[in-house]
């Protein structure tokens, strides 16, 4: 369903300053996920924050999250945890559920896998803001499972049992929020094919202000994210070896980092992390950017509109949501494709650059207008108001 058939929630008094517990799976640095807990927290001046594990810099706490509580699970206080966190996934449906939110007016779970399984009371208000059913639990597994080379060894037998009870378990809590708002309208059918319940599409919020339409562009692609495989930059990276006379930057750090670098060519250059400003002048400079994996929304992608800059993506997830795509759109902001093969790339930066004059860098700012920080506030303001009444009249 497009978004705009989506209905509204309906306008509804709440109360902010209510003592809202805000759970949110674990925080290992400021990304996505994080700028989402960020702004919901910067509209409820009496919300704290539950998390599993937080690595989250000073500096970062300072400016996003002032004055804002933050209570961790007991596993974060294991030496040297933050560098297999991610290895205790299987403990973390028992961790999720020890936090007492029981004497919060409100809570708000903002979920990526455990957040949505915190024991709530009865009569207590439940919004559940969910980034993605759990990737590697469902319909994803077999690639993360062929990803980290488990077979049906013991361990890969050992791996696939935990996850079909991570799956039972996840099943289990899926109707414990009174509302679930999805990220995307792709988020939305998974909760829906997966869980049964019907979610209302909230786009996650962008910071226009911090990101200035540029119509003077450079020579080079970028493509930005954190390098995990499901984010598939190797394939652009091979693209991008078989078009040598073509320029293209990648941006982030990761787990493929090292790999990504022995497989690049020379018209291929990697900038790592870059600081907040670098970074949107890296992407406000680019003629376009190409991502080639399948997210649930994108917070790069619509970034880089606001910026100004043309998109060229794998025609499936969030992306379909965030381009107005060239042939279906009378203002276009980039190119799908839709296959995740090398020959499908090359073929989009090809019409991309052929149809580069439809594609404006003022129709990509306005474009990105949809994803601001307002509409996002306004819309979690009313769904908290919908179950706060709901819970008013029981």
């Amino acid at each position: 369903m497009p978004i705009e058939e989506v209905p509204a929630a309906p306008r509804l008094d709440v109360d902010r300053y209510a003592r809202i517990a805000v759970v949110h799976d674990w925080c290992p640095n400021f990304r996505g996920g994080e700028r989402v807990l960020a702004q919901i927290c910067k509209q409820l001046p009496n919300a704290e924050v539950f998390t599993l594990f937080d690595f989250l810099p000073a500096d970062v706490k300072e400016q996003y999250f002032h004055d804002v509580e933050f209570h961790t699970s007991a596993a974060n206080r294991i030496p040297m945890v933050q560098k297999f966190y991610r290895s205790l996934f299987f403990f973390c449906p028992f961790l999720i559920e020890q936090f007492d939110v029981t004497g919060y007016d409100a809570v708000i779970s903002s979920s990526a896998a455990f957040s949505r399984g915190v024991i709530t009371r009865p009569d207590q208000p439940h919004l559940c803001y969910v980034h993605s059913p759990v990737r590697y639990a469902w319909d994803e597994q077999f690639s993360y499972l062929q990803q980290g080379r488990l077979g049906f060894g013991p361990k890969g037998m050992l791996y696939r049992y935990m996850l079909h009870r991570l799956r039972t378990w996840d099943t289990r809590t899926a109707h414990g929020p009174d509302l679930m708002l999805a990220n995307s309208n792709y988020v939305r059918s998974r909760i829906q094919h997966i869980y049964g319940r019907e979610a209302r599409v909230v786009f996650p919020p962008v910071s226009l202000k911090e990101l200035p339409c540029v119509e003077d562009k450079d020579d080079y692609y970028v493509s930005a994210s954190f390098l995990a495989p499901y984010k598939r930059t190797d394939l652009v990276i091979r693209a991008f070896n078989e078009m040598p006379s073509r320029r293209l930057v990648i941006v982030g750090e990761g787990q493929q980092s090292a790999s990504l670098r022995a497989l690049a060519g020379p018209n291929v250059t990697f900038s790592g992390y870059l600081p907040r400003q670098d970074y949107v002048d890296t992407l406000a400079r680019a003629k376009a950017m190409v991502f080639a994996g399948c997210e649930d929304f994108g917070i790069a992608l619509a970034e880089a509109q606001a910026c100004g800059t043309p998109l060229i993506a794998f025609g499936r997830g969030g992306a379909v949501d965030i381009v107005q795509r060239l042939g279906s759109s009378p203002e276009p902001t980039g190119v799908l494709f839709k296959a995740q093969t090398v020959d499908h790339l090359k073929e989009a930066v090809e019409r991309f650059e052929e149809n580069s004059h439809a594609m404006t860098p003022r129709a990509c700012a306005r474009n990105a207008g949809r994803f601001s920080e307002e509409n996002f506030d306004r819309a979690i303001l009313e769904s908290l108001g919908a179950v706060q009444a709901l819970h008013a009249i029981m």
